[in-house]
């Protein structure tokens, strides 16, 4: 969702379908699963309001191929009103028997409210019955975002179904439990507790954990997981909002967290919500452009799809660690394109003032809110069936880990220039490649892009914006910028791997050849810029004020062999704790968790621990 909507859910999704017949077709004998009452499954929140341009199931048929290949067991199917929600409801549903794919409906409040039992009860019940419809304990599983308060006896009785077939998981505060069968909890990021980021309260992912848990008394949990969050809508649309939440290592620290925490289902947040940047589908499944292309192209997200994999696995396994379920060596990485730095408030499409009097509490001029509480950074987790070293080239900086077998975090001092990785082991180079996207100085189109840019060794294959997805890109830019897809692809060469390459699917580059420079404030294209408005889906939508937010870093110890600077970085290593060399690297709490380890200059003195430490 466009604000605030809940994600992929995580649990084991093992789903018997009714005997009724299917609303838009049945997709005949078909291989299903059934989950039962404590299975532990996982699920991922998928948008319909951003498309409206599908025209059969066999386009949904990648998106379910691909999650389904990651573990997923479920697409949570987000809705709102709009006209196209029941025709896209059916591609998605038969798409998914097709794939041996689950779904449910996720109603959301921005668009629904809970006076509207009869229309709920009614999209239920008109695919209660297909064979792609997720049942827990033979009970039709239906979620939302929002909508404390609604009357779930009256939605079921509106469904045609007894209360006890209906198994409601909403994602309601945690005192309005009521009767529901379970509840998703939506925040999925460090914040203030206010629905921004940290600015003094740092609420994290994990309170909401206790909370929510505490108030459920063992019913079951879901428990959100993302990547990411940018948002940076201006004024040429009327859901305007410009605001960050700190996100530099959360992928890595929740997986870690929910190996600890073990819920029954988990929800990842999300599949494809590009206008939020917390998308780990990818940029060519087909969907309408609300404005978020500015930020989105050539910014593909595959590889924090690619990381989950072990963690998923790992996670329905019961374990832990996700040591045993990493199968082949690979490094991920992720960075923003500019340093905070970068000023581009003469261009930016953030640069007006609020033009009311009644106060917007989602828009800020320029810099989105919270930019503060990113580091300048680049961030890598190495995932490696035995130990290696891991080098990072950022501009002009060089720095050289030594990793464990298992899984690594690091991160090195954001530099302009290319960006480049390697894993060497005994000598021998296993992985080695250029980024396809280089740091730059300066604005990219001319806007503040906050959102991050993902690769892997082995790279994926290239994963470019459809022409759907970038019709809305040049409305309100101020700079002349192209709206296509600029990134090249990897090399033929390819890295040097140990792995098979096909076990890695995002975006990168695999060889030490020169990559494309992404667009900046001054490429060539002569692409005219629009003013026509951009129009509002019904994903599209204020945020509703969550409870919590992300949890706390568990990083691992790295072996610094070597730097070709005196830029301080953090990283880690197996599973240890997290060195600390700077203050920069502990925004937003500005004090160590349990766990991290303070090695800065000589005679400073060490950041206090967090709540005693």
């Amino acid at each position: 969702m466009l604000g605030l909507i809940p994600s992929c859910l995580i649990a084991w999704i093992l789903v018997a379908p009714l005997t009724v017949a299917a609303p838009h077709g049945s997709p005949g004998t078909l291989t299903t699963r059934q989950a039962t009452a404590t299975d532990k499954l996982v699920f991922c929140h998928f948008m319909i309001g951003v498309i409206d341009d599908r025209t059969s199931a066999a386009d949904y048929d990648s998106d379910m191929q691909q999650a389904a290949a990651a573990g997923i067991d479920a697409f949570a199917l987000n809705i709102g009103v709009d006209s196209y929600t029941q025709q896209q409801l059916g591609y998605a549903y038969q798409s998914a028997a097709n794939n041996k794919m689950n779904v449910f409906i996720s109603f959301d409040f921005n668009w629904y409210n809970t006076s509207m039992t009869s229309q709920i009860g009614t999209m239920i019940q008109s695919f209660a019955s297909h064979p792609a419809q997720l049942t827990v304990g033979g009970k039709v599983f239906v979620s939302s975002f929002a909508g404390d308060g609604l009357d779930l006896d009256a939605v079921a009785s509106a469904a045609g179904m007894a209360r006890s077939d209906l198994f409601f998981a909403p994602n309601f505060q945690p005192q309005n439990l009521g009767s529901a069968d379970g509840l998703l909890n939506w925040m999925a990021w460090p914040n203030n507790g206010h629905n921004k980021a940290p600015d003094g309260t740092n609420l994290t992912v994990s309170d909401g954990d206790t909370t929510y848990k505490t108030a459920l008394g063992g019913k079951p949990y879901i428990a959100p997981v993302s990547p990411w969050f940018s948002t940076h809508y201006g004024l040429e649309v009327t859901y305007s909002k410009n605001w960050v939440f700190p996100s530099d290592t959360l992928w890595f620290d929740r997986w870690t967290d929910i190996l600890t925490l073990s819920p029954q289902y988990l929800e990842i947040i999300t599949w494809n919500d590009y206008g939020e940047s917390h998308y780990v589908g990818p940029l060519n499944s087909p969907h309408i452009d609300d404005g978020n292309s500015k930020w989105v192209n050539d910014m593909p997200h595959d590889g924090f799809l690619q990381m989950a994999k072990p963690y998923i696995t790992a996670f329905k396994n019961g374990d832990q660690t996700v040591d045993s379920s990493i199968q082949a060596d690979q490094l991920i990485y992720w960075y923003r394109p500019t340093l905070k730095s970068a000023s581009c408030d003469s261009t930016d499409t953030c640069e007006k003032p609020w033009p009311s009097s009644t106060p917007n509490q989602n828009y800020f001029v320029g810099k989105p809110n919270g930019y503060d509480t990113m580091s300048d950074s680049v961030f890598v987790v190495a995932l490696l069936t035995s130990p290696g070293t891991v080098t990072v080239t950022s501009g002009g900086t060089t720095q050289t880990f030594n990793a464990n077998a298992g899984a690594n975090s690091f991160q090195v001092p954001m530099d302009v220039g290319t960006q480049s990785f390697s894993l060497t082991r005994g000598g021998q180079t296993v992985l080695s490649g250029d980024s396809l996207k280089e740091i730059i100085s300066d604005c990219v189109c001319g806007i503040y892009n906050f959102n991050s840019y993902v690769g892997t060794l082995p790279a994926g294959p290239s994963d470019p914006l459809q022409p759907d997805g970038l019709k809305s890109f040049t409305v309100s830019l101020q700079a002349t910028c192209q709206a296509t897809p600029s990134l090249g692809t990897a090399p033929s060469g390819g890295p040097v791997a140990t792995a098979d390459p096909t076990t890695a699917a995002s975006s990168g580059a695999g060889s030490s050849q020169p990559v494309t420079s992404p667009i900046s404030v001054t490429p060539t294209s002569t692409t005219s810029t629009s003013t026509t408005a951009v129009p509002s889906p019904s994903n599209v939508a204020p945020p509703i004020n969550p409870i919590t937010t992300a949890s706390a870093p568990v990083l691992q110890t790295p072996t610094l062999v070597s730097t070709t600077t005196t830029t301080p970085a953090a990283g880690g290593s197996g599973s240890g704790s997290n060195t600390i060399t700077a203050l920069s690297q502990l925004f937003p709490t500005n004090c160590m968790h349990a766990g991290y380890v303070w090695d800065g200059p000589p005679g400073s003195d060490p950041a206090a621990y967090c709540d005693g430490g």
